[in-house]
């Protein structure tokens, strides 16, 4: 954890943003992520906006997504009353890929995903409502699109954003899915992730 857990500290520390070149040159080994049976690297507690709590350990509930998250006070312009998208409780991002991005590890929170996984996230290996066991928990990816915005170009820079942007970002979802919980649960740091039918 750096500092408090604000942004401004994590974006405090010196880092070049990637160029497309370097981000191209990582494909090889984002592509070598496991198909199955990948990690989850990196829990990450948005409990406020612009702060990041990384913790070794959380539950996940279908009702509140990651307790002690924030997502059930965030607002969607995708749901008819505006309140949270029940298909956008979470956020997987491939740890290969946050970490070319952000530059280092320290920095990887600021992504803003709750969790950070090494495991093939694309379009082949993990459409939607395909369903996954971490810890004790069940989530099943939604068909909810996640794209880079405004805040990940301003912290991780334009290429990066392009980068997992473009027609094969999209399809690799280099920026990451959405998921939702179907089965409470206890994860933790280090949990393996696997398919289940």
């Amino acid at each position: 954890m750096v500092g408090d857990g604000t942004l401004p500290d994590m974006e405090a520390i010196e880092v070049k943003h990637p160029t497309t070149k370097q981000l191209e040159a990582a494909l090889d080994h984002i592509a070598a992520s496991p198909a199955d049976g990948g990690t989850l690297e990196l829990i990450v507690q948005r409990p406020a906006e612009d702060v990041r709590v990384v913790v070794e350990e959380g539950s996940l509930h279908p009702d509140e997504g990651l307790v002690g998250d924030n997502w059930s006070a965030r607002g969607s312009s995708r749901t008819d009353h505006g309140g949270p998208h029940p298909d956008m409780q979470l956020n997987l991002m491939n740890s290969r890929v946050c970490e070319v991005v952000a530059g280092s590890p320290e920095r990887m929170p600021l992504a803003g995903d709750q969790l950070i996984v090494d495991l093939d996230l694309s379009e082949v290996n993990m459409p939607a409502w395909t369903r996954l066991r971490i810890g004790s928990a069940v989530i099943e990816i939604t068909d909810q699109p996640h794209n880079g915005c405004a805040k990940f170009t301003k912290r991780f820079g334009l290429d990066a954003h392009r980068f997992v942007n473009s027609e094969l970002g999209k399809a690799l979802h280099l920026r990451g899915v959405n998921a939702r919980v179907v089965t409470p649960g206890t994860i933790r740091s280090g949990d393996a992730i696997i398919k289940i039918d």
